[in-house]
Order: C-alpha cells, then structure tokens, then sequence
C-alpha cells in the first residue's frame, strides 16, 4: 500500500481488482490529463459538434480518423476545386469536452474533442483546422491498418470527367 500513496491512475479502476503499474501514471505525476498523455505525444482540442463528433460515439478510449474538407490552392493565388482528404489515422481520442474518463460507453454530444498527437500530427491538425472544416470518423479499435488515399474532388463525387485543356497555339 505504501507503494501507490502518492500514485494516480491513468484508468478506471474496480473495487477489488488488482492496481498494476501500467495502470498507474509515472511516480511524481499530478494526475489530470496530463497524466494519461503517452510518452512523446501531446494532447490538442479541436471542435466538434455532435456530426462531425462521431454523433457523441468519439469516447475517451476510442481511435478516429481525421477528415478535413478544404479548397486546394492550383497556385498563384488561385482557389482549385474543393477536396476531402484523410490527413490523421488512428488518433487515440483522450477526452470529449472536459472529460477523461473512460468508464463510460453512452454517447455524449460534446464540443470539443481532445486527442493524442505526435508533435509532427499536432501541427498537421493545426493546418488542417485553419484551411477547412474537420470530421472525425471512429475507427474499429483494433484496425491499426494505415491507408493512403488521394482524397476526392466534388467531381470525382459526382462522376464528372476532368476537364483536358485544349491548346490555341497554332501547329508548327
């Protein structure tokens, strides 16, 4: 008992069941979310409503994909078409709204959605939010399999033909 005064738990825990350390936050941590942040990670907020929040499924505990859906730059300062496109895969949600726990397996409509990051995926999530709206999509939790997509255009959506450019040079 000596051992674990002090100690937080990084997960709900049963009256009777064992407290084992990978239950417990390292020694000298305050406890909070901070607490349950992995090594190397980081733990960014992003808003949600209830749609693009998985309809209040997105529980602490749960992995989504990230969607956002922007205009794309041709370049120039020209606006090109309108894509959706995958840019995270497999985020550990940590906590919706302001909470943590993960106990809990009713939906909850929430506002903001708080998850677990690379420093390289944070910033990614930063641009993303800044140049379009963001979806998040739940994931089964034991699909870890990354798939790379080309995202899709609104004409690819409704089966329109790319447009070719025709050229008004005059033949040599």
């Amino acid at each position: 008992m000596q051992e674990l005064r002090d100690r937080v738990a990084k997960v709900g825990v049963l009256r009777g069941e064992a407290v084992l350390e990978g239950k417990l936050a390292p020694k000298g941590t305050q406890g909070g979310l901070s607490a349950v942040i992995s090594p190397g990670k980081r733990a960014m907020t992003v808003r949600v409503n209830d749609v693009v929040g998985v309809a209040g499924f997105a529980l602490p505990g749960n992995y989504v994909d990230v969607v956002v859906n922007a205009q794309q730059d041709k370049g120039k300062g020209e606006q090109g078409p309108q894509i959706s496109k995958t840019v995270l895969e497999h985020v550990l949600v940590l906590a919706v709204a302001q909470e943590a726990g993960r106990d809990d397996t009713k939906p909850k409509v929430v506002s903001a959605v708080t998850l677990e990051l690379s420093i390289e995926d944070s910033e990614r999530l930063d641009l993303a939010r800044s140049v379009g709206t963001l979806s998040l999509v739940l994931r089964n939790q034991v699909d870890k399999d990354k798939v790379q997509t080309a995202g899709i255009t609104k004409s690819q959506l409704f089966g329109e033909k790319d447009i070719v450019p025709v050229s008004t040079a005059a033949p040599a």
